[in-house]
């Protein structure tokens, strides 16, 4: 049955109990409405392309054995039913340009789909967007099956007629696409500044040297002795690749709740008047005394293995080499927390039992490093789950809580917030950002 291009904006029940029918070709019509197919036993292919639909039409039943194309692009369809895999023979569905933004697991289910449009529609899975794009079919159905979560399936008795049946089967589709959305990607929940947290007040001194910082509070942290292993490693391939070792920006993170609690200050001193106890070492040393101990140390392990290439921090020496002042960050006790771009303070140590982690990253060249460098930590915190609550066999993603972070001057005038509305940005990225 072939009736198109003739603006046909309903059709008669009729059509819902002629158990022959084989072909149903309604393309280029104004409709938005079809009757239940569940009595056409014997349909091969349904053509409903170039309609109105809102709603994908009432043809997932198990009793279409025989059904295996489903044209239904350039509609205005909103969701994907979950129960689309009781369609037994389906292989070939186009829902390009519709208006789909979450694609229910289940959908790899159809065990012999083949061919799959999905072009046109504002996917909230960017990653799955890219790959719809570049017309990778397995790719596609993969990954469906992979990171999509099922919704479970939805009766086709929520097609009941009666209007309370209609609403309540509403609220339900609702409920559970708003679940999806919730379970089918990683989340990183940024907080708003708040007074319990700290500023960081970055004085004139220290823009002869490395003139730039950044910082954030990441909360709400669970490790394992794997994770919290994997957490390291992170930090030294940041610092060798995005942060082009140590030459444009450099990491620190620590336990937040052994920081004395106050306000923290960015500033320059000279290296005589830098005291610190830095990451594994047991006692203080000025700023001279640590770079002095530090080369020695490098000279040594050079001699030792008879090759001029230094390790470990003592290949960023050459950083500070021949300044007249050092950078460093003060806690409320002007006790130095960090001193970058060598090393932090053994007393601000992060641990597997750390909750809280202050994250700082500073920069010689401009704030933007500085953002580039954040956001990317991040993203490789949610995506790898480090620090995030274990995922479960249901859920896969994970979720990251961040607070915001201000920088002023000694005056308290605002430079700079992170992260801000234009930051920890990822557009091709399965990450959801939420902004209180």
């Amino acid at each position: 049955m072939s009736d198109t291009w003739n603006k046909l904006e309903e059709v008669p029940s009729e059509l819902e109990n002629l158990p022959q029918l084989m072909s149903l070709n309604l393309s280029l019509n104004l409709l938005s409405h079809l009757p239940s197919q569940i009595s056409n036993v014997k349909l091969c292919l349904i053509d409903l392309s170039n309609n109105r639909f809102e709603s994908f039409p009432d043809v997932c039943y198990s009793e279409l054995v025989h059904l295996a194309e489903l044209k239904l692009n350039d509609n205005i369809i909103k969701e994907i039913p979950s129960n689309i895999c009781v369609l037994p023979s389906l292989k070939q569905l186009d829902l390009g340009n519709n208006q789909i933004s979450v694609v229910p697991g289940e959908l790899a289910d159809c065990i012999k789909l083949k061919d799959l449009n999905l072009k046109g529609n504002k996917l909230a899975d960017k990653r799955l967007s890219k790959l719809v794009d570049q017309c990778r079919m397995k790719q596609v159905l993969d990954y469906v099956r992979q990171h999509c979560v099922k919704v479970g399936n939805l009766s086709s008795s929520t097609n009941a007629k009666s209007k309370k049946g209609k609403k309540n089967r509403k609220s339900s589709d609702n409920e559970n696409i708003n679940a999806l959305i919730e379970k089918s990607a990683h989340k990183l929940h940024i907080l708003k500044v708040s007074d319990s947290y700290p500023v960081i007040k970055v004085t004139e001194d220290v823009k002869k040297v490395r003139a730039h910082i950044l910082g954030c509070i990441v909360k709400n942290l669970v490790f394992t002795d794997e994770t919290f292993k994997r957490f390291i490693q992170l930090q030294t391939k940041l610092h060798e690749g995005i942060c082009e070792k140590r030459n444009a920006a450099t990491l620190a993170t620590h336990d937040f709740d052994l920081i004395v609690s106050g306000d923290l200050t960015y500033t320059a001193k000279s290296p005589n008047e830098i005291k610190i106890k830095p990451l594994m070492r047991s006692k203080i040393y000025t700023g001279a005394e640590l770079f002095q101990q530090l080369q020695t140390e490098a000279d040594n392990l050079r001699k030792e293995k008879k090759r001029n290439v230094y390790s470990g921090i003592h290949k960023y020496l050459y950083l500070l080499e021949g300044k007249s002042v050092y950078p460093c960050l003060l806690d409320a006790n002007d006790q130095v927390i960090s001193f970058p771009p060598i090393t932090n303070s053994d007393i601000t140590k992060m641990s597997s039992s750390t909750k809280t982690m202050f994250v700082e990253v500073t920069s010689a060249l401009n704030t933007q490093t500085c953002k580039k460098v954040l956001d990317e930590f991040l993203r490789e915190l949610v995506v790898q789950g480090l620090g995030c609550e274990a995922s479960t066999t249901e859920n896969k993603f994970h979720e990251l809580h961040v607070e915001q972070i201000k920088i002023v001057d000694l005056e308290g005038n605002m430079k700079s917030v992170y992260p801000s509305r234009t930051d920890a940005v990822y557009e091709d990225q399965d990450i959801v950002v939420v902004r209180d």
